[in-house]
This record gives C-alpha cells, sequence and structure tokens, in this order.
C-alpha cells in the first residue's frame, strides 16, 4: 500500500468532523472519498497533505510515517512527497502557463537548474496537452485549460502521492464530463498513485478504482465502483449513489435467499432477493434503470406494481417517468426505448428480484 490512514480523528472545536476513519490506497490506483457536504472528506484529504495537523491518528506514505501525535510525528507539507490540485486550481493571474508550472520548481531547496527546470516543465505540459500554450497568460485560460495546468504543477516535482480537492466542480456540465474521461486517462498515463475528494457520484464512480463513501465524518463503505453501486450496504449508500426509489414494507416469509415483502402503502407483494426475516420491517430500494415498464397488465401479480403516469421527461437516451401508485407512493422509472405512454396512462412496473435491494428498518432509522 501507497496510503495508510489508520484511526484518523479530528475536531475543530469541540465539533469531531473526522472520526476514527481508516483506509489504504495501492500502489498505482485511483481512489475517492466521496460523500455529502460536511462529512469530512476535505478534512482527511488536508490531513493527508499537512495542512491540517490531525489530533489522533496515523498516516503513512510510501514508507515514510507522515503524522502520528502519538508518537509526536508530524512532517510538513512540503516535505511530504505529494502534489495537490485544488478546487479553485489557484493558477497565478501574473504568470504565463509555463511560470505557473514551473513554480514549485524555482521555490524547492533543491536548486534545478535552467535547462532542468525548462525539460521538466515541457515534459509535464505535453503529457497535459498544454505544451503549445507555455508562453499563454493565465487570464486568457478556459476552466478547463486551467485545471489542466493544475495538474501539471503538481506533478512536475514527481510526487509520490496526487491529491484533488474536488477537480471538477468548476467546470459546465458539458466540460465537466468531457475532463471526467481525460482526467481519468492522464493520471492513468502518468502512473501516480491518486486520492480525490468529491460529492458527485458519477465523477467518483467514473474515476476511481475504489470509492470510500463518508458520512458524519466516518467511512461507511468501501470497494470497487460497481460493487458499491450494486451492492450498497445501506439505504444512505443506495441514495446517495444515484437515484433511488424507496418504498417501506414489512418481510411475510422467507423461502431460502428470497424474501417476500409486503409494501406498507398498498399491500402490493414483492419477491426480492434477501436475507431479512419475517416480520421485519423493511425498505425497498429500486433504482429507475432496474425496473422495466409496459402498458399492458401482466399475467403474474408478485413483481408487478401498476401505476399510472403522472409525469414524463425526454433524457435523449431514456425517457424518465414519474408514476403514481395505490396508496401515495412515487416511483422514478427509466425506459431507454419509446412506450408511447402518456401522462395519465395505466402501465405495470415489472421487478427484477434480484435487483430490489432490501435493508432493514429500525427505531433510530436506517441500520447500517
Amino acid at each position: 500500500m501507497l496510503l495508510e490512514v489508520e484511526n484518523l480523528r479530528h475536531a475543530y472545536g469541540r465539533h469531531e468532523v473526522v472520526r476514527g476513519l481508516s483506509f489504504s490506497l495501492a500502489r498505482g490506483a485511483i481512489g475517492c472519498l466521496l460523500g455529502p457536504s460536511g462529512c469530512g472528506k476535505t478534512t482527511v484529504l488536508r490531513c493527508i497533505a499537512g495542512l491540517e495537523q490531525a489530533e489522533r491518528g496515523r498516516i503513512e506514505i510510501g514508507d515514510r510515517v507522515v503524522s502520528d501525535p502519538a508518537a509526536d510525528v508530524f512532517v510538513p507539507v512540503h516535505e511530504r512527497s505529494i502534489g495537490m490540485v485544488f478546487q479553485s486550481y489557484a493558477i497565478w493571474p501574473h504568470l504565463d502557463v509555463f511560470e505557473n508550472v514551473a513554480y514549485p520548481l524555482r521555490v524547492q531547496r533543491t536548486r534545478l537548474g535552467r535547462e532542468e527546470i525548462l525539460a521538466r516543465v515541457m515534459e509535464v505540459l505535453a503529457l497535459v496537452g498544454m505544451d503549445r500554450m507555455a508562453d499563454r497568460p493565465a487570464p486568457r485560460l478556459s476552466g478547463g485549460q486551467q485545471q489542466r495546468v493544475a495538474l501539471a504543477r503538481a506533478i512536475v516535482r514527481r510526487p509520490t502521492l496526487l491529491l484533488l480537492d474536488e477537480p471538477l466542480s468548476n467546470l459546465d456540465a458539458r466540460l465537466r464530463e468531457a475532463m471526467r474521461k481525460e482526467l481519468s486517462l492522464l493520471i492513468r498515463q502518468i502512473g501516480i498513485t491518486a486520492l480525490f475528494v468529491t460529492h458527485d457520484q458519477v465523477e467518483a464512480l467514473s474515476i476511481a478504482d475504489r470509492v470510500a463513501v463518508m458520512n458524519e465524518g466516518r467511512i461507511v463503505q468501501e470497494g470497487a465502483s460497481a460493487e458499491i453501486y450494486e451492492r450498497p450496504n445501506s439505504l444512505f449508500v443506495a441514495r446517495f449513489l444515484g437515484a433511488a426509489n424507496v418504498l417501506p414494507g414489512r418481510v411475510a416469509s422467507r423461502d431460502r435467499d428470497k424474501a417476500l415483502v409486503v409494501l406498507d402503502a398498498n399491500g402490493h407483494k414483492l419477491v426480492l432477493t434477501s436475507d431479512r426475516q419475517p416480520g421485519e420491517a423493511v425498505d425497498v430500494v429500486l433504482r429507475p434503470e432496474h425496473m422495466v415498464l409496459s402498458t399492458t397488465p401482466s399475467a403474474d401479480p408478485l413483481n408487478t406494481i401498476p401505476g399510472k403516469v403522472a409525469s414524463l421527461a425526454f433524457q435523449g437516451g431514456h425517457v424518465e417517468y414519474d408514476i403514481d401508485l395505490a396508496g401515495g407512493d412515487r416511483l422514478r422509472a427509466h425506459a431507454l426505448s419509446p412506450m408511447h405512454a402518456q401522462v395519465g396512462q395505466a402501465v405495470w412496473i415489472a421487478i427484477d428480484a434480484g435487483r430490489g435491494l432490501v435493508f432493514r428498518r429500525s427505531g433510530g432509522g436506517v441500520a447500517f
């Protein structure tokens, strides 16, 4: 492992924002801390960088412990082998592209010659596709170009670990989509270990090899992108990683790995893969893309829910339907091919037993 974080704790005054957090990142991997605003993910990143001094816990980068309050170890930021891309990019407006990238080399303790600085800067500018703009003034850069310059500046010193704080949040939607792919390709081409934080689940799932979902200063699930999307361990993770319809119900019976769930609002019955026990109150999570819509009734009443189209919106690759169910529940479903269903028309929603997610409800909320 290139990065090891063990039992990290940090507070601002009496407010503990990081609560015993631990994770590791393999050499050459791209990791992500994903969570809502205020969950502590940026604080974790700043502790790793040395911009914050954690109150407890141990951080190791490569073979070097850089933070361990119990052993009175704290390596300052300039002595850690890291590069960092800030959310605002922090491009200096009075410098051109070349000088923005050259700055870390000019101020480091080990002085480099003029020719070596030129070679190193042009090498990383070529990597990010900005070598032809080396003399362009910073105010004349677009958002995407600023992001590339910030990345080049972060890697010009050849750090062991690259840290990125919400790297795409300042871009418009169209450019953000393009830069998601480009950033992932660039990091892999460079071959550097990287960790970034974001609140955007699409960004996390499309860039990272492994994602750690955070909530209230803790990691609530960690794993490969596809794994945590398909098999979330809690209602919180299921809701945070994409659209999720939540239907309260109760387990009526079990047969091996299948549970018969009766929905509270309308009494409809669903047979779903689950280890929940008879009598348990549960929340059933159905993702919009995992349901099949039809304008004709099904012969099998199990796993088929009737409803009425409340609204629809064409989204390019699919049509998004809001469907009202008996009892007051509403589902959002995606149809990849036109059904020609209109507002007010009756539809039937087919549920795959293996696609529905079932979580136990508890008196204090959702059980993890």
